[in-house]
């Protein structure tokens, strides 16, 4: 059975975004002292793709549950909206 690349990083949309974010950290600095070969540097290039990918969903996720705080003229709370608004 051939793996497509989906296959190959599955196990991406499984990773917290810390984790997610520091492989994905990992792979520009081998990337970026270019001693990859270059089929592995396609391979963890398309990798650091996956993992940019489920950073921003995890990310976009977040800022919708982020809410920001209302305050009357007094200062009080007075309830809240969703953040950008």
């Amino acid at each position: 059975m051939i793996m497509t690349e989906t296959d190959k990083n599955a196990d991406v949309n499984e990773l917290p975004f810390e984790k997610a974010l520091a492989a994905l950290e990992e792979i520009v600095d081998r990337l970026e002292r270019g001693d990859v070969a270059l089929e592995e540097s396609i391979a963890i290039y398309e990798r650091g793709e996956a993992l940019r990918a489920r950073c921003d969903t995890l990310l976009k996720a977040a800022e919708l549950k982020i809410e920001k705080i209302k305050t009357g003229r007094d200062g009080q709370p007075t309830g809240t909206e969703p953040l950008g608004e």
